[in-house]
């Protein structure tokens, strides 16, 4: 077994009868969807929303129910990966391209668990790029609004061609180095017109689960009682 898939289906096991479940995106929430089938296949009763396209796809997949966003006020749980944590549970997502739904998900669960590998287990955050969803018109300014904050920014690329969110946004690539404060730079990302989103997730995860490659599993708790 993979770490990825030993962290994903350990946080499944916190999934409860009746749950109102989010899925995540990415490689490592792949896992728990996949796992999440298997359980409701054996008679876990859940509802579930998805955070893109291809975990509602998986989902559908896997005989997992689905509700629309308007059928639902909040969510039980959440469980969905992160391309960096710290050890404050303050996240760097946005590598699958799918932060705007993924935050918006999150900060509607009760809860939130992150699933992920040791390697994205830092420091200080910052290493990986922070992802930030900007909108289409006039990305050439907030792209220079968003290098006057000191770092180097690049907009993804799909191909030849550039990278469409399902929101059908842009992302810009951002290395700042080293986030010493992370909370600083969330505020003034937010007030760059042209920025939709961040992948900043700060004082949003309540666990993490954190797979090792010696086959062992970490489990970092910020102050939820889960």
């Amino acid at each position: 077994m993979n770490v990825k898939q030993l962290a994903a289906e350990k946080a499944v096991e916190y999934v409860q009868d009746g749950m109102k479940v989010g899925l995540g995106t990415g490689s490592t929430a792949y896992w728990a969807i996949r796992k999440l089938g298997e359980r409701v296949s054996e008679g876990l009763k859940i509802t579930a929303v998805a955070t893109s396209q291809a975990s509602e796809d998986q989902a559908r997949e896997l005989g997992i129910p689905l509700v629309n966003f308007s059928e639902v006020d909040s969510l039980d749980l959440t469980i969905d990966g992160a391309d960096e944590l710290d050890g404050s549970l303050q996240l760097i997502k946005g590598g699958g391209g799918a932060l705007l739904r993924e935050k918006i998900v999150a900060m509607g669960s009760t809860r939130m668990i992150v699933v992920a590998d040791e390697s994205k287990a830092v420091k200080t955050l910052g290493q990986f790029p922070l992802p930030v969803e900007i909108v289409p018109f006039a990305w050439e300014w907030t792209v220079a609004d968003l290098i006057k904050l000191g770092c180097e920014a690049e907009l993804r690329r799909s191909g030849d061609e550039l990278y469409k969110t399902d929101n059908g946004n842009y992302i810009a690539d951002c290395r700042f180095g080293a986030i010493d404060s992370a909370a600083e730079l969330a505020l003034s990302l937010q007030r760059i017109p042209g920025v939709v989103e961040h992948g900043l997730f700060i004082g949003i995860a309540d666990m993490a689960v954190i797979g090792k490659t010696d086959g062992t599993i970490e489990i970092i708790e910020g102050d939820s009682n889960l």
